[in-house]
């Protein structure tokens, strides 16, 4: 654990701490793992250093494509030099196919695919258990402005067609996800940046062949093997973390 710079916020998977430069943090990966809002804990070996390399190379190939991004470089196994924001009290959630609390909430059969991506918003708040909240309430307790609700939708569906694309091609269907997004003044302008980060922690992601799953679905469900998951998915997006949790001999996935 890094304990040269100043901890600003601590969450469930993640430390921020003072950046070296004005502006910056750097966001630490934990190998926590929390679900239903928090009741459920483990620390599972491994889990931070490819998380910290999945939401890597994500956030490279979104900066790249044009998406503003808080995301600077990786500096270490662990740790990645991230854009200070002012984030934003949302938890937006893009789905494409039927899932989780999705499909509780409207009796639609899990793995049934969506007639288009659907979004939806919640409030970022654990004591509350971040419930879902609809663009009226957020403009009218000012959490955000329509202005900034449209921007975060358009950014939110450019994302989307990137991950689905970037998942099929590796033989992974891309269930749903979860982003957040960030404020930052620059040049007196205001803009809006997705923030935090990509990884199985925070997307439903199913094998197209066999329907396993390869995300933290794997911890809240009991069904083992999810160090393993999370790193089938580094190692077919080519990515490997830099010690031997990236070793091929470990890459099967429990059926």
């Amino acid at each position: 654990m890094p304990s040269r710079r100043r901890q600003i916020y601590e969450g469930k998977a993640k430390i921020l701490f003072e950046g070296p430069e004005p502006g910056t943090l750097v966001q630490y990966f934990k190998d926590d793992a929390t679900a239903f809002n928090a009741q459920k804990k483990a620390v599972i070996d491994g889990k931070g250093v490819l998380n910290n390399r999945i939401s890597e190379h994500i956030f490279t190939c979104l900066n790249e494509m044009g998406i503003p991004t808080h995301f600077i470089r990786r500096l270490n196994m662990r740790e990645q030099l991230v854009r200070k924001v002012d984030i934003i009290p949302l938890e937006v959630i893009v789905r494409n196919v039927a899932a989780g609390s999705f499909s509780k909430r409207y009796g639609v059969p899990e793995g049934s695919p969506l007639p288009r991506s659907v979004i939806e918003f919640c409030v970022k708040n654990d004591e509350l258990g971040d419930p879902p909240v609809s663009e009226d309430v957020l403009t009218a307790y000012g959490w955000a402005s329509p202005p900034e609700l449209d921007e975060i939708m358009q950014l939110s569906l450019r994302i989307n067609d990137f991950l689905c694309g970037m998942f099929y091609g590796i033989g992974i269907r891309l269930i749903d996800f979860k982003l957040e997004f960030g404020r930052l003044i620059e040049n007196d302008q205001l803009r809006i940046l997705l923030a935090d980060e990509i990884s199985p922690d925070s997307c439903r992601l199913w094998d197209i062949k066999t329907g396993n799953k390869l995300d933290k679905d794997r911890f809240r469900q009991d069904l083992g093997g999810v160090a393993d998951a999370y790193r089938e998915v580094a190692l077919r997006l080519g990515i490997l973390p830099e010690n031997g949790n990236g070793d091929h001999t470990h890459n099967q996935i429990v059926h």
